[in-house]
C-alpha cells in the first residue's frame, strides 16, 4: 500500500513553477488562491421545492462536496419574502477541493462553454479578487443534460491575496485560467483614478487653514474700507443738511421781514381812505 500523499496538478505547478515567477523577499507576499465560491440564486425556491433539491444535488455534483441552501436575512414584502425563506445555494472550495475543481473548470467545463471567448478582465475588484458568471450549468460534465428541468447560471468567485487586479490577473493567468488581457486603457484610468483620490485628500487638507486665512484677511481688509465708506458718506451728507438748514432760516427771515411792511401799507391806504 502506497503512503504518498495525493496533492493535485494546479497545487503541485503553483509550487514548482508559479512562485518562481512572483520576485518578493516574503514568502508570505506571494499571492496565492484561498478559495473558491460558487452561488446560485433561486427565485422561485418558496414556491417549488422541487427546484431547490435539483439545485443542490446539481451544485453538489459540480463541486464535488455537500451544497449549503442560503436563506434570506430580512423580509422583503415587494418580493412576498419572508425571513429565514431559500432563495439560493452556495459552495465554498478551499484546499485540494479548491484546486482539484479549478483544473476541471480550465480543462473541461470552459471548452464546453457555447461561444466562448474567454472571460472578460473587467470582474476584478480593489482587494485582487475575481468574479464572473456561467450562463448554463450544463457546461460542467457533472451535469445529466436529460436531468435538468431548467437552465440555471451560477456567480463564481476566486478569493486570491493578491493586492492588486494586475496581479490577480497575472496569477490567474499562470494557473492557465482563460481570461482576456487588460487593457491599457482600464489601467490607465485606474492609475488616473488612484492619483485624482490622492490629490483631492491633500487639497482638502490644504483648503482648510487656506480658507480661514482668506476669511481673517477679507475681515481685515473690510473693517477699514467700510470705515472709510462710513466717513465719506457722513462728509457728504452733513454739507447737504447745513445748507438745507441755511436756506430754511433764510426763508423764516425773509417772512418775517414781509409781514411788518404789508401791515404799514394796510394802515396807510386804511388813513388816505378816511382822508
Amino acid at each position: 500500500m502506497s503512503t504518498e500523499k495525493y496533492i493535485p496538478r494546479l497545487r503541485e505547478k503553483y509550487d514548482a513553477e508559479i512562485v518562481n515567477h512572483f520576485q518578493s523577499h516574503n514568502k508570505m507576499r506571494i499571492p496565492k488562491i484561498v478559495k473558491i465560491s460558487l452561488n446560485m440564486g433561486l427565485g422561485d425556491a418558496k414556491e417549488n421545492k422541487n427546484t431547490l433539491k435539483q439545485a443542490v444535488d446539481e451544485l453538489s455534483n459540480i463541486a464535488g462536496q455537500k451544497a449549503v441552501i442560503t436563506r434570506s436575512k430580512k423580509a422583503i414584502s415587494n418580493f412576498k419574502l419572508r425571513e429565514g425563506d431559500p432563495v439560493g445555494v452556495k459552495v465554498t472550495l478551499r484546499g485540494n477541493n479548491m484546486y482539484e475543481f479549478l483544473d476541471r473548470l480550465i480543462s473541461i467545463t470552459t471548452p464546453r462553454i457555447r461561444d466562448f471567448r474567454g472571460f472578460s478582465s473587467k470582474g476584478f475588484d480593489k482587494f485582487g479578487n475575481y468574479n464572473f458568471g456561467i450562463t448554463e450549468q450544463i457546461a460542467f460534465p457533472e451535469i445529466d443534460y436529460d436531468k435538468v428541468n431548467t437552465i440555471r447560471g451560477m456567480n463564481l468567485t476566486i478569493v486570491t491575496t493578491a493586492e492588486s487586479k494586475e496581479e490577480s490577473h497575472s496569477l490567474l493567468k499562470f494557473f492557465g485560467f482563460p481570461i482576456n488581457d487588460i487593457k491599457k486603457k482600464n489601467i490607465e484610468k485606474s492609475i488616473e483614478e488612484e492619483i485624482s483620490i490622492a490629490e483631492k485628500e491633500t487639497l482638502s487638507e490644504e483648503e482648510v487653514p487656506v480658507e480661514a486665512a482668506a476669511e481673517e484677511a477679507l475681515a481685515e481688509e473690510e473693517t477699514p474700507v467700510e470705515a472709510a465708506a462710513e466717513e465719506a458718506l457722513v462728509e457728504e451728507e452733513t454739507p447737504v443738511e447745513t445748507v438745507a438748514e441755511e436756506a430754511s432760516v433764510e426763508e423764516e427771515e425773509l417772512s418775517e421781514k414781509e409781514t411788518p411792511v404789508t401791515g404799514q401799507s394796510l394802515k396807510e391806504e386804511s388813513d388816505k381812505e378816511k382822508k
